[in-house]
């Protein structure tokens, strides 16, 4: 058993503290994580605020690098020592999606079977299964993705940025919205997973790339990240702006990276004839939107949601850590600011005031490269 410094809200609502926590050893199939960097993202601010459920205490994190310390029984894909960045899709291969071949849709996901504690015994609900605002954390072996290669160790706060964010971002115009060379991507809101939309569009060979959003900073961040055209729907209408700049027909792709009602409608109109739109962006419980039946079956084409951008992580992290290296994915760019465990709670009143891509909170100290 280990006594580690981890964050973890109590009750909806309660401020992210930083406590003292048990975790055990790794039992079969489970593995030990020394965690490096860990992102803050919008998810752990939804399981705060009880939007996720109710089962308090949270340990928060989950967007995460970090070195493996322990393995246990059985456990064969990774080692003592294997540098990793943590996922919330660990397939089981076994759940209808998997024996479909549809494995990035896993219902079953893998979490460590074993809890982690508060030093009383409370049992804690570790934010996606991962719960990385820790020094430690015990994870399913199939959570951790090895990395390979050297990496400096400056680069772990990047990298582990693939863990969540910026990888349901990119995924969803790479994967869910299967973007071709020389097609146009519209993407509604810009905060880091919108921008990593936008990211996902330059890989994909976009050559138009409208990034929308109500703040000119967050437009001037779109476009450094490769956005072709911005639009400030405060100043333009978005559906307008967006046809107009692909030459009155509407997107091949839209991305609404927001998730209300209102961006929703404004992508499923800013699309062109048989176009897409591809939902990243979590709604609040209980959203609706009235559908328009003889619109969507005129217009054609597909409306998605994209589940941590149909994200397969033994397939698509070592691909963008290599896109990463060869300099066209610039995640270092999303990393706004590196903070200690004790400012946590503090970076979530970043978060939502639109400060930040992402504040990443540096724990252990990275191994020497």
């Amino acid at each position: 058993m280990h006594e580690v410094k981890a964050v973890v809200v109590t009750a909806k609502d309660a401020p992210a503290t930083v406590e003292t926590i048990l975790v055990p050893d790794p039992g079969p199939g489970e593995a030990l994580v020394d965690v490096i960097t860990c992102g803050v993202c919008q998810t752990d601010l939804h399981y705060k605020v009880g939007g996720v459920s109710d089962d308090f205490p949270f340990l928060l994190g989950h967007e995460a690098s970090g070195v493996v310390s322990a393995v246990g029984e059985g456990v064969t894909e990774i080692a003592v020592g294997d540098r990793v960045i943590l996922n919330w899709r660990a397939v089981c291969g076994q759940c209808r999606a998997c024996r479909k071949g549809q494995p990035w849709y896993c219902f079953a996901t893998h979490n460590a079977r074993q809890k982690m504690t508060l030093q009383d015994g409370t049992e804690l609900t570790p934010a996606l299964g991962i719960g990385a605002f820790a020094e430690k954390t015990l994870v399913a072996a199939g959570q951790c993705t090895r990395i390979e290669g050297d990496i400096g160790p400056e680069q772990y706060a990047a990298l582990g940025l693939l863990g969540c964010g910026v990888m349901a971002g990119i995924g969803a115009v790479l994967n869910t919205g299967a973007v071709q060379r020389g097609e146009s991507v519209a993407v509604i809101g810009c905060g880091g997973v919108g921008t990593a939309a936008v990211a996902g569009a330059v890989l994909a060979g976009a050559t138009t790339i409208i990034a929308v959003d109500l703040d000119d900073e967050k437009l001037a961040t779109a476009r450094r990240f490769g956005a072709t055209h911005t639009v400030n729907s405060r100043e333009q209408d978005p559906v307008e702006a967006i046809r107009e700049l692909t030459g009155g027909f509407g997107a091949d792709v839209v991305v609404d990276a927001v998730g209300v009602a209102a961006t929703f409608a404004q992508a499923f109109e800013a699309r062109d004839l048989a176009g897409r739109v591809v939902l990243v962006g979590v709604p609040d419980p209980g959203t609706t939107w009235e559908i328009p039946l003889d619109q969507v079956f005129g217009r054609g084409g597909a409306i998605k949601s994209a589940w941590y951008g149909d994200t397969l992580p033994s397939r698509d992290f070592p691909m963008l850590v290599e896109q990463y290296r060869l300099g066209r994915l610039d995640l270092d760019g999303f990393v706004t600011e590196r903070i200690g465990i004790d400012d946590v709670e503090p970076a979530f009143d970043k978060m939502s005031a639109g400060k930040v891509l992402r504040s990443v909170v540096e724990i252990n100290d990275p191994p020497a490269s």
